[in-house]
């Protein structure tokens, strides 16, 4: 089976999607994310999405349902490079990703996620530095 490779990244996991999605991959990859998240501990996800031309409702809903699941983990999540015609696409389709974090390109997503985790940590009061 077809699989979205999920890497670790300093505190960080970063999934880039470099395959046109469908239903049986995108939850494959919501069960790998969660399983990924709890074994690593990470502090974030960055999902690169700039390979994506088109989202559906349901793929849609998913990115907001990884997010909402990193959360819930106590990841941050931040979804970068999505095209116009998917920002579009969102948009018209009504969905409200409310969970779910913006950045333009990779460099601009890993600097918010630090800047997320860091204002967490600071916030939660938490040795966010612990191994």
């Amino acid at each position: 089976m077809e699989r979205i490779p999920i890497l670790k990244v300093g505190e960080f996991l970063l999934v880039s999607i470099q395959v046109d999605m469908h239903d049986r991959l995108a939850m494959s990859l919501q069960d790998d994310l969660t399983a990924k998240l709890v074994a690593t501990r990470a502090k974030g996800v960055l999902i690169d999405i700039s390979s994506l031309d088109m989202v559906d409702s349901f793929i849609g809903r998913m990115l907001g349902h990884m997010a909402a699941m990193a959360g819930a983990l106590g990841a941050k999540a931040v979804v970068v490079g999505m095209q116009p015609a998917v920002a579009i696409t969102i948009v018209e389709l009504g969905m409200a990703l409310t969970e779910v974090r913006t950045a333009l390109n990779v460099d601009k997503g890993m600097a918010l996620l630090q800047s997320l985790v860091a204002k967490s940590c600071s916030m939660d009061n938490h040795d966010c530095h612990e191994k």
